[in-house]
């Protein structure tokens, strides 16, 4: 726009932005003054984050509330304490163990720790060098804090001073684990965009407002995530989801409206009047695209699963703040800088490429002459990436793929190596007995023997009646490790065919429980409500897109794209962590299944990701096609204008994603690796590629829309500029 356009008037959304540069330091007074009180109020007053998956109906759920109900010690949540020694027995110790176990079992919140050492226990390896006790708890272990860590150890004291080695494993792995390095992350991601940002547009201003943009933002998010813990239970990762999501949407955001607002003063505009035209036109495209990643993400409730909604639900936060941030913080630092924005650069400035001599221009030219040889080569590229996702296998990673340090691991391999890889994926068979004691003990023989007949089972403990006699309780250990097919395979026989054979016509029903038991039914659940949550993201989105683009075939065009995108994201993952490609650059121990939510979430993300840059190339083809040129001028117009935006934003994402590999957290890096690689195949093959070709292809069939479907979707379209008076002072943003 020209210095001639200055008497246009906004939507409403422009009008915010004008009144927000036009009042530059009360605004960012009220924004950093909002920020500090968050925080503050969020350190007293956070809530607790903690993986309390519930699947209410399925056998693991029935199995853990009959315990609970009858037997409490060997239910609720528990933990395991490994002790080894190199030399002897652990016979010889038997006194410093006991007086362990009874401190142990006078720590606060815990319900029970079994004796290892008790006869028919069935803890105690063979060579009586290896045992293990199960403590249980009232409370989720990792919901007591670090400092219980040192009364855990303090419980233990007595037999380490003995001269034997203490782990602790299952449930008290979070406890041990490092923290995670978020800030660390950040400081990475922040210091990788900044160098994206002065090397790809020169000016330093304009570098560092998406950093602070994005950072106020942020904080804000993740203080009102912790807040919200007090009323809903988030899982640990929420926290770090929210913080690399809302980072790098918050940069693209402030990004994209910089490179317009740029333009505008470049071409002589006053910086309000900038400013205000900015939030209208490029603030709605970020609005639209926070909406599309925001319904994206709260699409994951159609999982069925709540633990699943409620991930997605605090990524929204960092969204939500991220988009607020992006239509009043980022036009009151316009009106802040002014004119002035550019005075500080490392290279001539650069706002929105547009020239014919620019090699943007030249690339978008180069598409328009053959979009089929683009198509082509774009889908073959994302085929290629996407075949190990032919190979992917679901499950659980267990604490075998942490680091050989960590006390959970080394727990695992004493495990394994003294009772088998099963030892380490138990799962508890409780039976409801239809008359309490009656015919119990005949039973229990055989139910156990019915059980240790069945393939892939290593051992099988005796069933013992609860203190009231109405469950009779077990332990199959599998023969394959918990990670194995051969695992899942064993319980879905013992659920399926054995306990129904033996407990026939006794009246008694059989139910397979546990933590490996609840991972298993939890896969399987988000495994069959796939489908379902793909269908209900792509329903919200093509919707949304059509609403926005008034076309039926842009819609449809950003969904499969979207689709390709994602596969080629799956079979990355599965590369990576599944084959083992490169897994020990990332701190993985070992090959481990694709984590069971992973899927379902990065589908949700990505996709919500990837529309962000759809809605910035659309929205520019869009403009350009309002303005009256042809289809494919259009195409190479929004090409010209977004394609350095889109590249530097992919950039800085991509390294935001990525620096979390940092995490100790095998599911985080996992997220890391599959958003980071993501977003730049999306950016640089999908959006770069596929989206002008398929355009172009396409000519005026892009903006068809049925005449009944156009009068009952709801307008949600940005209202170009037209004439009209101006809010504000003039001027009021900066020197002139």
């Amino acid at each position: 726009m020209q210095a001639s356009d200055t008497t246009a008037r906004f939507t409403a959304l422009g009008r915010i932005g004008a009144l927000c540069a036009a009042r530059p330091k009360l605004i960012l007074a009220l924004w950093v003054a909002a920020v500090v009180l968050l925080l503050a109020v969020a350190r007293v007053d956070g809530g607790i984050f903690n993986d309390n998956v519930n699947l209410p109906g399925t056998q693991a759920y029935q199995g853990l509330a009959l315990l609970d109900a009858h037997q409490r010690s060997a239910g609720g949540y528990t933990g395991q304490v490994v002790m080894h020694v190199a030399g002897g027995t652990l016979e010889q110790h038997a006194g410093a163990i006991e007086r362990s176990l009874s401190a142990l079992r006078a720590l606060p919140h815990v319900s029970s720790a079994s004796d290892p050492l008790a006869t028919g226990s069935h803890t105690l390896s063979s060579d009586g060098r290896t045992a293990y006790s199960t403590v249980h708890f009232n409370v989720e272990p990792k919901t007591l804090g670090i400092p219980y860590q040192s009364r855990l150890r303090g419980a233990m004291s007595a037999t380490t001073h003995a001269g034997v080695e203490v782990q602790y494993g299952g449930g008290l792995d979070a406890l041990f684990r490092p923290k995670a390095n978020d800030a660390l992350s950040e400081v990475i991601g922040f210091a990788v965009a900044l160098a994206v940002l002065l090397i790809g547009f020169g000016s330093v201003a304009a570098a560092l407002l998406p950093l602070f943009s994005a950072l106020l933002a942020v904080v804000a998010g993740v203080s009102v995530l912790d807040l919200a813990a007090n009323g809903i239970s988030f899982g640990t990762t929420a926290p770090t989801l929210a913080l690399m999501i809302g980072l790098g949407v918050g940069i693209d955001y402030a990004l994209f409206q910089a490179t317009r607002f740029r333009q505008l003063i470049a071409d002589g505009d006053d910086p309000v009047h900038a400013a205000g035209v900015t939030v209208s036109t490029s603030g709605h495209a970020v609005l639209v695209a926070a909406s599309t990643v925001a319904l994206a993400l709260l699409g994951l409730y159609a999982s069925g699963v709540t633990f699943i909604g409620q991930l997605g639900l605090a990524a929204v936060f960092g969204v939500v703040t991220a988009a607020l941030a992006a239509i009043t913080l980022v036009p009151a630092a316009f009106g802040l800088l002014g004119r002035r924005i550019d005075v500080l650069h490392v290279r001539t400035p650069v706002a929105e490429a547009g020239s014919e001599s620019d090699g943007w221009h030249r690339y978008a030219a180069r598409v328009a002459a053959r979009p089929w040889r683009h198509l082509l080569s774009g889908v073959l590229v994302l085929a290629v990436l996407a075949i190990p996702l032919l190979s992917i296998n679901l499950g659980h990673i267990d604490d075998g793929a942490d680091p050989t340090g960590y006390t959970d691991r080394q727990a695992y391999d004493l495990i394994a190596s003294a009772f088998g890889q099963g030892a380490n994926g138990s799962l508890t068979v409780v039976v409801r007995l239809a008359h309490a004691g009656t015919g119990a003990s005949t039973l229990a023989q055989t139910v156990a023997a019915d059980l240790t007949a069945v393939r892939d089972v290593a051992h099988v403990t005796p069933l013992q009646p609860s203190r009231d006699g109405a469950l009779l309780i077990g332990t199959v250990i599998p023969a394959s490790s918990p990670q194995a097919t051969a695992s899942r395979t064993l319980y879905s026989t013992l659920v399926d065919n054995t306990l129904p054979r033996a407990l026939r016509g006794s009246g008694a029903r059989g139910y397979v429980t546990g933590a490996a038991a609840s991972q298993i039914q939890f896969r399987d659940r988000i495994t069959a409500r796939l489908p379902v949550v793909i269908l209900t993201v792509l329903a919200l989105e093509f919707l949304l897109l059509m609403a926005t683009f008034r076309s039926l075939l842009v819609a449809l065009k950003a969904a499969v794209m979207n689709l390709l995108s994602i596969g080629a994201a799956y079979g990355v993952i599965v590369a990576v962590f599944q084959w083992g490609w490169g897994r020990g650059l990332l701190g993985v121990a070992k090959n481990v299944p694709i984590e069971s939510y992973v899927p379902v979430l990065m589908f949700a993300i990505v996709f919500g990701l990837s529309m962000d840059y759809e809605v910035f190339l659309l929205s520019r083809i869009k403009e350009a096609w309002d303005r009256g040129h042809d289809n494919t001028a259009a195409v190479a117009a929004g090409l010209t204008s977004t394609a350095r935006v889109i590249t530097c934003a992919a950039l800085i994402m991509a390294s935001v994603f990525f620096a979390f590999v940092l995490s100790s957290n095998v599911v985080v890096k996992m997220l890391a690796v599959g958003l980071s690689v993501s977003v730049l195949v999306d950016a640089s093959i999908v959006r770069l590629v596929l989206v002008p070709a398929t355009m172009t292809l396409l000519g005026t069939a892009n903006w068809w829309l049925p005449r009944w479907l156009d009068r009952i979707l709801p307008r949600i379209e940005a209202e170009p500029p037209g004439p009209g008076p101006v809010p504000g002072p003039a001027g009021a943003g900066g020197p002139g």
